[in-house]
């Protein structure tokens, strides 16, 4: 008996998907980063967080294919004497913590919005997409400068310091949370007037089990796509807000902070400290946009066989 035509499309966007050398090499580059920075405290031979372990004689080593590079630092080190190496492994695992983290807000409330707004419509719609306006009104960059000034008068550049990641996964979740609405809504738009949801009512569904058991399942593969770009787009924004000085401490450095470490010294022929972390921020996000591509395409049936 045939496989049908269902079963059949997906096994060939799933082959055309792992014949794109592109596709493949993303995964891998992105996977290899991933485990590296998520085993961090396995791998890296120091620990870029104890300040105390610093040696002023060992700042600004050049990485070690170099002349006068050290064999104990293989990527050199920075104008505090840290191992670039391990730095950029506890930074990535921070970069990419915030950004899966902050995607993780961003969805719970857009999805919830959006579902709420294309099924019910009305004034319900109405108030989603005012909110969704004024939310976009106000950027990351501006939610940032107040949320950490409010921070640090009530509680101090200290506890700053401590709350910084879940500070930023709360800034940035909270300001990216109307891509998430707008496009769960648009998904609802189209699904509420096909006949499984007719049906779904004529047999006496509520509203709430129609959402939770029809539309939101048959809505997640545009909501799928945009939760992979917008992983790339926190994790650019926490580099951005880091670069700025509003981000993560120099004492608990994410890519962003790295690379805002090393500016002043590219100029003075340091390259290392600034463009190692930034070559790996650019691979996150070169491979998590060309994954998001593959995705689309995997998951768009006009785009298959």
């Amino acid at each position: 008996m045939s496989a049908p035509a269902s079963d059949a499309g997906s096994r060939r966007g799933t082959a055309g998907a792992l014949r794109r050398p592109g596709t493949v090499l993303a995964a891998v580059v992105l996977c290899v980063i991933a485990i590296a920075a998520f085993a961090a405290p396995l791998i890296a031979p120091h620990d870029p967080f104890d300040l105390a372990s610093f040696d002023i004689l060992d700042a600004e080593l050049p990485p070690v294919w170099q002349e006068d590079g050290d064999p104990r630092f293989l990527l050199g080190t920075d104008a505090q004497g840290r191992d670039l190496f391990s730095a950029i492994l506890y930074g990535a695992r921070i970069s990419l913590l915030i950004g899966i983290l902050a995607v993780v807000i961003q969805a719970a409330i857009g999805i919830s919005l959006g579902l709420l707004a294309g099924y019910f419509g009305g004034r319900a719609d109405s108030i989603v997409t005012r909110l969704a306006d004024i939310q976009l009104a106000l950027s990351t960059l501006m939610m940032a400068i107040v949320a950490m000034a409010l921070v640090r008068a009530g509680l101090g550049g200290e506890a700053l310091s401590q709350f910084a990641v879940p500070l930023l996964v709360v800034v940035i979740g909270l300001a990216e949370w109307p891509i998430f609405a707008r496009t769960a809504r648009s998904a609802v738009l189209v699904e509420v007037t096909k006949d499984y949801v007719r049906a779904a009512r004529a047999v006496g569904d509520s509203d709430w089990t129609i959402l939770r058991r029809h539309i939101l399942p048959n809505s997640l593969s545009p909501l799928i796509i945009v939760a992979t770009t917008q992983v790339a787009g926190a994790i650019m924004a926490e580099a951005a807000l880091s670069f700025l000085g509003l981000g993560m401490p120099v004492t608990k450095p994410s890519l962003g902070t790295l690379i805002r470490s090393g500016y002043d010294l590219i100029f003075a022929g340091s390259w290392w400290v600034t463009v190692l972390p930034g070559l790996v921020l650019i691979a996150v996000l070169i491979s998590i946009n060309v994954l998001g591509d593959g995705l689309r395409d995997w998951l768009d049936p006009r785009r298959k066989g």
